[in-house]
């Protein structure tokens, strides 16, 4: 509740010690509808090593205790490719890099050690990062899951890889819980281990099992296309797969931020705040790359944004946001309580994505996912996401602050929750009381706001809210609400530390 001060060592060694026998994680209290254990998501990641991905991959390493990491592997794009030593020379069978690098041998690889590099660093700050959550991996289990997986070029997919193999026996296990695939950039190496799945099983008695389970178990999500595979490989041949495909919500996020991020959030990204609170803020972030930070991945070529003349040319400031264009790939399994990942239309940190019309499992932003944004009074299309930027921001420089200072000296994430169920039914004209509750682990005061997430819902219209900025409020239902439609109400409870930090309630009304 607002205004109960656990004393701090207390609530974190109550925490601490259920999660230590449970080994499960900590769902926001008072949800009535739900245990008050679930177990963290599995996940895998694949990168094809540019700077995005690596500073993707530093944010990443502090959100390992929100998931359960099952292996992380490098890959090859269309972007980024080893060669294989032989001089075998390569084109891309994609349209813009065909076009912009021609026939090569190689393309700008960045080499397969600097995952290890910063999982180091991890190991550095992991001590402290133990105060904050006793779920964060150990370095040694990190280490124990970098795999190699299909870097020789783009698309390649012809041979198993340990890469490819760790995630074929993680889709085969007998753990049936979601696998969640992040793609930060080709699709090939998942697709050797689908192959390989069903090269081994296809002409065998138990291949129907294999295919259906492996079918429901998968889920990719994709940023943009950046091979050929899922295209011609995997669309066809494993069509039950979920495929979750960010195409334009990433940009906020991205290279293209100061395009689609509304001005008023573009200062989380500036070089104020981001010097202030992540740039060179102890051993893992001295690793994090900004403009004109005087960084240069030798490797890259094309990898100018260190440089001060480029910074100046490009019309950025010192230690500005480059890019992390592939953190959306993972925001969404952080249980912020938008309760995204349950439903990818519901809306939270990686977006939202709708259900394609053609292919039930394949769930996609694009023209048609667009939300209101205020500042420009305009459907946008890259507002479903940039609309969570600035609690998106303040979480990360909260964390980055967990890696210097013990529990006493840091701000954590109030815990949200309602009163009874998240999905509730009610009749047009009906009205219905939202009963919010809250408590904040360090004691700070908190801000309540209920607002309506229309693009969520299907009622087209606007409900009134009373006592929006309180607990407790009031939604009427409509009178030309129709039976079937849904209004979705967030709850966004706000606390007082220092950064802000902002948890949610995400209740779902439907019409009777």
């Amino acid at each position: 509740m607002e205004g109960h001060r656990f004393p701090k060592v207390i609530f974190r060694s109550m925490v601490l010690g259920v999660m230590m026998i449970c080994s499960l994680h900590i769902a926001p209290w008072g949800e009535a509808t739900k245990a008050l254990a679930t177990p963290l998501p599995r996940t895998i990641v694949t990168t094809d090593g540019e700077i995005d991905d690596m500073d993707s991959f530093l944010r990443f390493l502090l959100y390992t205790d929100e998931m359960d990491v099952e292996g992380l592997i490098y890959s090859s794009s269309q972007w980024h490719y080893k060669g294989d030593g032989k001089g075998t020379k390569f084109i891309s069978a994609m349209p813009l890099t065909r076009k912009l690098y021609g026939e090569r041998t190689e393309l700008r690889w960045c080499g397969t050690e600097w995952m290890q590099k910063f999982i180091a660093k991890y190991r550095e700050v992991y001590p402290n990062l133990l105060q904050h959550d006793g779920h964060y991996p150990s370095p040694d289990k990190l280490l124990s899951l970098v795999k190699i997986g299909n870097i020789d070029f783009e698309g390649e997919m012809s041979r198993d890889t340990d890469g490819s193999n760790r995630i074929k026996e993680v889709l085969l296990d007998n753990n049936d819980a979601p696998v969640y695939l992040q793609v930060w950039g080709g699709t090939n190496t998942i697709a050797r281990a689908l192959k390989s799945i069903e090269d081994e099983y296809k002409n065998t008695d138990q291949w129907q099992a294999i295919y259906d389970k492996v079918s429901k178990k998968t889920v990719i999500y994709v940023i943009l296309d950046q091979d050929a595979t899922y295209r011609n490989y995997i669309a066809p041949n494993w069509p039950n797969i979920k495929v979750l495909y960010n195409s334009s919500q990433f940009w906020c996020l991205a290279y293209d931020w100061p395009k689609t991020v509304p001005e008023a959030l573009k200062p989380y990204l500036e070089s104020k705040w981001m010097a202030a609170n992540i740039k060179d803020h102890g051993p893992l972030l001295q690793e994090y790359m900004t403009w004109g930070d005087g960084h240069k991945i030798q490797a890259d070529p094309d990898d100018q944004y260190g440089d001060l003349s480029y910074m100046k040319e490009k019309g950025r400031g010192q230690y500005d946001f480059i890019s992390e264009g592939d953190s959306p790939s993972y925001l969404y399994l952080v249980n912020v309580g938008l309760r995204s990942l349950e439903n990818h239309a519901n809306g939270g940190w990686s977006g939202r994505l709708v259900q394609s019309k053609t292919n039930p499992n394949r769930w996609e932003d694009g023209e048609n996912v667009a939300d209101y944004n205020p500042y420009t009074q305009k459907l946008d299309k890259s507002y479903p996401q940039a609309r969570w930027i600035d609690a998106i921001q303040n979480d990360f420089a909260a964390r980055v602050k967990w890696t210097q200072a013990d529990y006493a000296h840091c701000n954590h994430a109030p815990v949200v929750a309602v009163d009874g169920s998240l999905d509730i039914t009610a009749k047009a004209g009906e009205t219905v009381k939202l009963n919010g509750q809250a408590s904040d682990p360090d004691g700070d005061k908190l801000q309540y706001k209920w607002w309506q997430y229309r693009e969520a819902g299907s009622y087209a219209g606007e409900v009134q809210v009373g006592h929006a900025n309180k607990k407790h409020a009031a939604v009427k239902i409509p009178q030309d609400a129709k039976k079937g439609d849904t209004i979705h109400m967030i709850l966004a409870v706000k606390d007082s530390g220092t950064p802000p930090l902002t948890r949610y309630a995400h209740v779902v009304i439907t019409v009777k």
